[in-house]
């Protein structure tokens, strides 16, 4: 990932120290649960942990320099273990051990760590949608369906939408983790061949991972569920982009993206007010979904294993959770930073409508006198069109008709307050919110 959308948390997480790191933690592990089994000295298992070499940039340049020799960097980074740790206790190192045991733990672990940033960044974004719903619940502001004046509804409505949205998103990525955070040391197909079950299950324990059945590899169904999470994630907060740009739009003025002292909209046009972070999130999220592609792709692998899976995930495994993790911190300042603004939002709903989002309570009023559903429809359907023909409130066109409405009826028909009655249901929805 590109450093303009790497978090710098995240992207330690997925550096070569790190990984090696993990790597060297997971081996380790594997020898101290041979030496409780009996296998290997418990003194040589008590060197081996106090020689643990530090992973530095040394480190990983010694494990490339090997690997140019073997031409395979798991094989590349046991021998250059053993040679730091020294012998004959570094021996033990890999034994029993097939590279996937180690690489694809180690990988587990790590994406466990990641999606815990990621959830924790989702929390923030649920917690600030949450927060602007209950300030803006009251705020009526047009109802658009087709990009179409539709009703009245409220910015609160629209928020508290979709911080239930982001909710669900936990809810996947909570899966995923729990369906990621797994490991195995069963040897070349999975079978234990050279190695205790026991190892494995205590290595995992001590990883917070849990021990499951396996091929050489770790099925790689786990992993597209991760990259579906952060995918679903990233598309939800697409979604709320996509309409702080519609309501951003000049002609219609609803609301504005946070900008900044000194901050420019236009290299050319000192009037420009772009909505760029949502510009920005609404393209991130494109990316996102073609990981996820690869990460189907990925899937289906040759009998027992083969390595076709390894390069793509090496480039989007990390680069998806850098970017989700980027894009919902940012989403979560765009929502706690979005300038709203109710009046123009009335203003749009009262006047700029002409009145015409409130024909269905004009349909409904004239059923209520009696009329038939089909003649009500067609008496408001033409009375909205002359509204709109001549510029004029649908509420003034009705009068002129004298359907039979008095003065107070209309009142009630033409009333925001009326049709937002239950407004509040949206944030009974919001169960985890302090009220």
């Amino acid at each position: 990932m590109i450093p303009r959308y790497a978090p710098s948390d995240v992207a330690a997480l997925f550096s070569d120290e790190a990984r090696f790191d993990t790597m060297l933690e997971v081996e380790l592990l594997a020898a101290e649960a041979l030496a409780e089994l009996g296998v290997l000295p418990a003194a040589d298992a008590a060197a081996l942990r106090a020689r643990r070499p530090v992973v530095d940039a040394a480190f990983v340049a010694d494990v490339a320099a090997r690997e140019a020799v073997t031409n395979h960097d798991t094989a590349a980074f046991v021998d250059v273990l053993q040679e730091r740790i020294g012998m004959p206790e570094g021996a033990w190192i890999h034994y029993g051990l097939t590279s996937s045991d180690v690489v694809d733990t180690a990988l587990c672990a790590t994406l466990v760590r990641a999606l815990d940033y990621l959830d924790e960044a989702a929390l923030e974004l649920r917690d600030a949608l949450s927060a602007r719903a209950l300030e803006s619940i009251d705020w009526p502001i047009i109802g658009r369906t087709h990009g179409m004046h539709a009703e009245p509804t409220t910015y609160g409505a629209k928020f508290a939408l979709f911080a239930l949205q982001v909710e669900r998103d936990r809810a996947r990525l909570a899966r995923a983790r729990s369906g990621i955070a797994v490991g195995k040391l069963s040897g070349a197909v999975g079978t234990y061949s050279n190695i205790d079950p026991a190892v494995e299950a205590r290595v995992c324990e001590r990883l917070g991972l849990t021990p499951v059945p396996a091929t050489q590899v770790i099925a790689r169904d786990r992993h597209a569920e991760v990259l579906y999470a952060v995918a679903a994630l990233g598309t939800s907060i697409e979604a709320f982009a996509l309409e702080v740009r519609h309501l951003a739009r000049s002609e219609v003025a609803e609301a504005a993206e946070p900008f900044g002292v000194g901050q420019k909209g236009s290299s050319a046009m000192p009037h420009k007010r772009n909505p760029v972070l949502s510009e920005r999130l609404c393209g991130l999220a494109r990316v996102l979904r073609g990981y996820l592609q690869a990460a189907l792709e990925d899937v289906a692998l040759w009998h027992e294993r083969d390595i076709s899976h390894s390069s793509v995930e090496r480039v989007i495994l990390p680069d998806a959770l850098m970017l989700g993790t980027y894009m919902t911190r940012v989403a979560a300042r765009l929502a706690a930073g979005l300038e709203l603004r109710p009046q123009r939002a009335l203003d749009n709903l009262l006047r700029g409508s002409n009145g015409l989002v409130f024909s269905q309570s004009v349909l409904l009023g004239l059923v209520e006198a009696g009329r038939s559903r089909d003649e009500a429809y067609r008496l408001v359907q033409a009375a909205s069109a002359r509204a709109l023909e001549q510029d004029r409130g649908l509420r003034e066109v009705i009068e002129e008709q004298d359907l039979g409405f008095d003065v107070g009826e209309l009142d009630r028909i033409f009333s925001p307050e009326r049709m937002l009655a239950h407004r509040h249901r949206f944030l009974d929805a919001l169960v985890w919110l302090d009220r």
